[in-house]
């Protein structure tokens, strides 16, 4: 097989809902980032085979191929088709996996992953306004169980024992780390600014400074009355998109192109869907395993946010170095665009890991319907 590399990274900043990026269609958001990412690596987007975007609520503005769609709305060539995928929160990390595997295995030579989510304009849940999503035989099996992503980060705080207290403190450390990075200008490079009707949006807008325990903790419990889940240690709702360019290492070389980091291993699992959110756990030992590199040699995970629960219990079970856990703060900080978010993780964590000269990372999602993936990239020094 051959080595695959990500060459390039971009993302748009993740606007909080109903902000600056609100009134952005979602192809048209989507082209922004696949024009930037053209434009920055100085290739034409004629030798791209194949668009992956990952995309979860496919109703409204972003049915009907959003994928495809979004190539159509960056003006590029009309032989360039494009796909969309849905695996949940973790959307665009397959598309980037997808990508990898079809270039590693020579089907193709140039693919660009990433995603889209305009969850301002298409609200969560939108495609389960109407029928029966799970099916009888589905809810049969699992007791009637609601399927329901906060009753399943209550029920993951109550078996591993996390107080409200220890939620919201890591909420707030998210909200702390994430407006470090920010003042640091950490993810200026990352980002391509966006212009719209009402100005350029250039910085995520979901950081809320000065952010505490104490401060979180009069926010009422949002799935259970004697719950410890609530708005402030769950993930944001969000808009966004990201985009990486995938190739053959050696196609790179020959096109003048410095590659950013290598792509090592990818894996999917699935886990118990009434915890629905554990699926990081396993993921990440199977993509250990495939690689063959331990955990202690990992210098950073993003692990995504999707409540406070979900990296808190990864962290417990693989016994993970809490210092090199989503150093730049997650989701809970700077939102969670659903099918953007695995692209825009992987953006975040590869320039973290070229800024900080770290070998190997780490990232892993939770996603409905108790799916996990977990995908280990390389620096390339």
């Amino acid at each position: 097989m051959r080595d695959t590399v990500i060459v390039e990274a971009v993302r748009t900043p993740v606007g909080k809902r109903n902000g600056g990026l609100s009134d952005m269609h979602a192809a048209d958001l989507s082209a922004v980032v696949l024009n930037a990412l053209m434009e920055r690596a100085g290739i034409d987007p004629e030798i791209v085979d194949d668009v992956v975007w990952g995309c979860v609520s496919q109703v409204g503005d972003q049915s009907s191929n959003i994928g495809r769609y979004s190539v159509l709305a960056a003006g590029w060539p009309e032989h360039i088709p494009g796909t969309t995928v849905n695996r949940a929160c973790g959307s665009s990390q397959q598309a980037l996996d997808f990508a990898a595997a079809s270039v590693m295995s020579g089907q193709q030579d140039v693919v660009v992953a990433g995603g889209v989510e305009v969850m301002s304009r298409v609200p969560l849940g939108a495609a389960r306004s109407t029928g029966m999503p799970y099916g009888p035989r589905v809810l049969a099996r699992y007791g009637d169980f609601s399927f329901n992503q906060g009753i399943s980060a209550e029920l993951i705080a109550q078996k591993w024992g996390f107080s409200r207290t220890r939620l919201d403190e890591y909420s707030a450390r998210s909200h702390e780390l994430a407006a470090a990075a920010q003042d640091a200008g950490a993810f200026d490079a990352q980002i391509h600014p966006v212009l719209t009707d009402a100005g350029p949006v250039s910085a995520d807008e979901g950081i809320r400074r000065g952010t505490t325990a104490e401060k979180l903790s009069g926010l009422k419990p949002a799935f259970k009355e004697d719950g410890v889940i609530h708005a402030g240690n769950s993930s944001q709702i969000s808009d966004g998109a990201a985009a990486l360019l995938v190739m053959a290492e050696d196609n790179a070389l020959s096109l003048g192109l410095t590659p950013i980091a290598r792509y090592r291993a990818g894996a999917v699992t699935g886990a118990d869907p009434v915890l629905m959110l554990t699926g990081p756990i396993p993921a990440t030992e199977k993509v250990l395993h495939k690689s063959g590199v331990s955990l202690d040699e990992v210098g950073v995970y993003e692990v995504n946010e999707a409540f406070a629960p979900v990296p808190l219990a990864w962290l417990a079970e693989t016994g993970a170095d809490e210092a090199r856990l989503n150093p730049l703060g997650g989701a809970i900080a700077l939102g969670h665009p659903l099918g953007a978010s695995g692209a825009v993780l992987m953006t975040r964590m590869i320039n973290h890991m070229r800024d900080n000269n770290i070998r190997y990372g780490l990232q892993t999602m939770c996603e409905g319907g108790g799916t996990a993936n977990a995908t280990l990239v390389e620096l390339i020094a």
